[in-house]
């Protein structure tokens, strides 16, 4: 049964996943901005293509099809609403976000080589899982399917973010795809699965977190951080307790004005005013006050014009569609409910009911099984890891379960 297992290619797990949108390395930060707005996708792929004078003159089919260009064409990274967020709220775009937003996408991205890594599609599993281990965080993958005439035309309706580079389409690997993949086998894993986390030694005390109180710019790297490791930055008080998180899950489904919120809140304010039930107004009378206080006209005159802070039914919609698969499966998990000011623990929310700034929780006794289903369920790669008081003590992520299956996946062998 392992040897079945380890014979599976990357391409098994990508049957069925969208293509890449993709944007070009010279585009504008604005036009980032609006293909964002304009796209179902958290995540828009950013490519480095040069064709310049590269066309193959001796090929004789059709240029839309493999064979036709020679030229390079490369995934070097991703963007999301985040990234646009996080690079407004630094001093000097603060003050001249117009000016800001006409710099090319590269600003965007993150100076960590290897995050996103090509891998053929005939590359094994374990070859898929060392590479993540070693630090990718994304493996672009080749699709395999010849284009119909309806998708050709699809693609020249998507000029803002095409979805064919040389003749192919790409789709995104994760850390996800790979841990439901071994949910689905989970026949093979059943002595290591039943473990607790504690037990496994996956329980990570490495993590961010913000005082409640705190200005919640004063986390900006480590929010993001937290964007490119896959993870959150918990909130906590002064005694360790945690209270909730700032994700970068639920600032992608924001507007980018919510960089002001950003500049001029405390994280406990901050997490009250990205919650998917809309910003309060009184939060959004004080955004409004603090910045033209701080002399932040620019910001002032882009959070005015925005409807983020009337209306957030793209967030809502946002949320309703990506459990919507979920919710014929998902288990009841623990969360932390906030309610009229005062902290405590839920013992049980579905995942379409959870708030997305509440963080999801697990005990180190937890079993590893039941910490994958929670996070699979929530679509996120990490589950905080807490005590019976809530006071945090450590994080358990998609990063560390993939090493503890790597080492299982040896075992069997």
């Amino acid at each position: 049964m392992a040897v079945s297992l380890l014979e599976h290619e990357v391409s098994d797990l990508c049957l069925g996943k969208p293509a890449l949108r993709s944007l070009a390395l010279t585009t504008t930060v604005a036009e980032a901005l609006f293909a964002l707005k304009n796209c179902d996708d958290n995540f828009l792929s950013v490519w480095n293509c040069d064709h310049t004078e590269k066309i193959n003159k001796d090929y004789k089919g059709n240029c839309e099809e493999e064979g036709c260009g020679v030229g390079e064409c490369k995934c070097v990274g991703k963007v999301s609403m985040v990234d646009v967020i996080c690079y407004l709220c630094k001093d000097e775009n603060l003050l001249f976000p117009s000016d800001a937003l006409k710099a090319p996408v590269s600003v965007l991205l993150p100076e960590i080589p290897g995050m996103v890594v090509h891998v053929e599609p005939t590359s094994s599993l374990l070859e898929a899982i060392d590479l993540i281990l070693q630090g990718a965080k994304n493996l672009v993958v080749p699709i395999k399917t010849r284009y119909s005439s309806r998708r050709k035309q699809h693609q020249k309706l998507s000029i803002t973010s095409p979805t064919i580079h040389n003749g192919r389409e790409f789709c995104w690997l994760t850390q996800e795809d790979i841990i439901r993949f071994f949910l689905s086998s989970i026949g093979l894993f059943a002595p290591l699965l039943a473990l607790s986390v504690d037990t496994l030694g996956i329980i990570s005390t490495e993590f961010l977190t913000i005082d409640y109180h705190s200005p919640a710019i004063s986390k900006l790297e480590a929010i993001s951080r937290s964007l490119a490791d896959e993870t959150s930055v918990a909130v906590i008080d002064s005694d360790g307790i945690l209270i909730g998180e700032l994700s970068p899950f639920t600032l992608a489904c924001c507007d980018y004005s919510v960089a002001a919120a950003i500049a001029t809140l405390s994280s406990g304010d901050l997490m009250a005013y990205i919650d998917c039930g809309g910003p309060p107004e009184d939060l959004v009378k004080v955004v409004m006050a603090r910045l033209k206080e701080r002399g932040l006209e620019g910001m002032l005159q882009e959070f005015t014009n925005s409807s983020c802070y009337s209306t957030t039914s793209s967030c809502q919609s946002q949320s309703s569609s990506s459990s919507d698969e979920e919710s014929a499966t998902s288990t009841p998990v623990s969360t932390l409910h906030r309610s009229g000011g005062k902290y405590s623990r839920s013992m049980s929310y579905s995942a379409r009911m959870v708030r997305r700034s509440e963080a999801i929780v697990c005990h180190p006794k937890s079993s590893l099984v039941a910490v994958m289903i929670q996070a699979i369920a929530h679509r996120v790669n990490y589950v905080w890891v807490i005590e019976d008081d809530c006071s945090l003590v450590g994080i358990v992520r998609f990063y560390d379960m993939l090493r503890v299956f790597r080492e299982s996946l040896e075992d069997m062998a």
